[in-house]
């Protein structure tokens, strides 16, 4: 009998090694393994090797796109609780905030003794063209609820405080509904007084109010600063009187004014749904933190507050990119802008020239003219591209402001330039608002450590000792003028 291959233990040979060794001759085939050949067991080996390294490639795959699911998930559930966590960029609406609230302050102020003839009764606007107009377009101005000076004096000083208030952040979810009230109310009542600056003030004014405008450089931050510190250190803090008492007296006279019939109706209620909807948010939000029996009510109104100032910062951003673009292919389409020389016409006209030395001295350079024709151009057709690319964006961004800063001091509109300043604000890096903001509180205690200071430096009057029966016979009388 031969050889079968059997291993020292007497297994049968795992590898299925048959050939013949030393001088036998070919072994047999053991039964039942006739159809078993070399080469079909290798062709096996190889279907299966094959047959693993697919499963193994399937389950990768499977676990690949369970990964990047995942990743997409989570990416996806950042960005919702980045959105609805927390209203983003609170340095960015202060800064617009105060820079608005500021650049219409200073117009009315400087325009006060102006007045009249630009918004009142004196107006080349009249009264009757305004109620024409009110009447067709269903605009919103408090001017045209009576016809009179003292009305006048009183909306015009309302909005000279309303904008103090708004840029010092007190109240600024009720102030920046007031500003808007008296943006509205002047603006259009007289819809051709303005350099255009007072269409950008007016667009943003609404825009603020659904902002949270009053995070960071507030007076509303400094007191909820202040009421957290005094929790801390288990202090009672009392409740808030003054927002509960400017709620009701403003209802007061927004129930007067509709009954009155002076707020059009418009389209969907208009402006009538939106000041009574303003004002029941307002009222919500005091009584949800107020007598709320859980914190879910205020969460709620905290993440529904948090959607709609990202919504409106993000319009803000898109705004400001619209006016840019917009002006950039326009100026691409005239022809002296494309021969270089639409700079120069302006510096010669007397409205757009405040310096007329310092115009000659800029329009006498001819490659000056060329390079800030197209310069101007250029950035303000390439800044909405360059937002996803930080150091290029902040490069345009400062070119731009610049641009805005020359234009206040050469043309002599100082209050445009504001207004896309501060419109310009919303892309500045947070990093450097923080910087500027550390700055100011610097330079703010300096100040206030000198004036300290000097305070105490002030010699105070010496007092008198007092006077007794046994002092009072001795004492000198009093020497009335000038002693000898």
């Amino acid at each position: 009998m031969s050889d079968l291959g059997h291993d020292p233990m007497g297994n049968p040979d795992p590898t299925g090694n048959h050939e013949p060794t030393g001088d036998h001759g070919p072994k047999p085939t053991p039964p039942g393994n006739h159809d078993r050949t070399p080469d079909h067991h290798h062709t096996s080996t190889l279907s299966r090797d094959r047959t693993r390294t697919l499963g193994r490639e399937r389950l990768a795959g499977r676990i690949s796109r369970f990964d990047r699911s995942h990743r997409v998930d989570r990416t996806l559930a950042h960005a919702i609780t980045r959105v609805t966590g927390e209203a983003l960029g609170p340095y960015q609406s202060a800064v617009i905030r105060i820079g608005f609230a500021a650049t219409w302050l200073l117009f009315l102020l400087r325009e006060f003794p102006h007045r009249e003839e630009l918004y009142g009764p004196d107006g080349p606007w009249s009264w009757d063209l305004a109620q024409q107009l009110i009447a067709s377009n269903h605009a919103f101005t408090a001017l045209m609820w009576a016809d009179g000076q003292v009305w006048f004096g009183i909306v015009y000083a309302f909005a000279v405080l309303s904008s103090f208030l708004l840029m010092l952040g007190w109240r600024t979810r009720t102030m920046s509904v007031l500003f808007m009230v008296g943006v509205l109310s002047l603006q259009n009542r007289s819809i051709f007084m303005g350099d255009g600056g007072d269409n950008v003030i007016h667009l943003m004014a609404i825009y603020l109010v659904l902002t949270r405008c009053g995070q960071v450089w507030s007076l509303d931050e400094r007191r909820e600063r202040r009421a957290r510190d005094a929790r801390a250190r288990g202090a009672w803090v009392g409740p808030d009187r003054a927002g509960p008492v400017l709620w009701t007296v403003l209802g007061l006279v927004l129930a007067a004014a509709t009954l009155a019939g002076k707020i059009d109706g418009g389209f969907l209620g208009g402006w009538r749904t939106i000041y009574w909807g303003l004002w029941a948010v307002q009222g919500l939000w005091w009584l949800a933190g107020r007598y709320g029996r859980s914190v879910q009510p205020r969460i709620l109104l905290d993440v529904v507050a948090n959607l709609v100032h990202n919504a409106a910062l993000f319009v803000i951003m898109a705004e400001a990119c619209l006016i840019y673009a917009t002006a950039g292919w326009y100026k691409i389409q005239g022809t002296r802008w494309q021969d270089g020389t639409a700079v120069y016409y302006p510096l010669h006209l007397d409205y757009f020239s405040p310096w007329p030395a310092l115009s000659d001295l800029l329009s006498a350079s001819g490659t000056l003219m060329l390079l800030v024709t197209y310069g101007t151009v250029i950035v303000q057709v390439a800044f909405p591209f360059t937002l996803f690319n930080r150091r290029v964006k902040n490069v345009l961004l400062a070119a731009m402001i610049t641009e805005h800063a020359v234009i206040a001091v050469v043309l002599g509109l100082p209050f445009f330039s504001l207004a896309m300043i501060a419109a310009d604000a919303v892309f500045l890096p947070t990093s450097f608002l923080r910087r500027v903001g550390g700055w100011a509180a610097r330079a703010r205690g300096r100040l206030f450590s000198r004036l300290g200071r000097t305070l105490r430096t002030v010699p105070r009057p010496r007092k008198e000792p007092e006077r007794t029966p046994e002092t009072a016979e001795t004492a000198e009388p009093p020497h009335v003028g000038f002693t000898a």
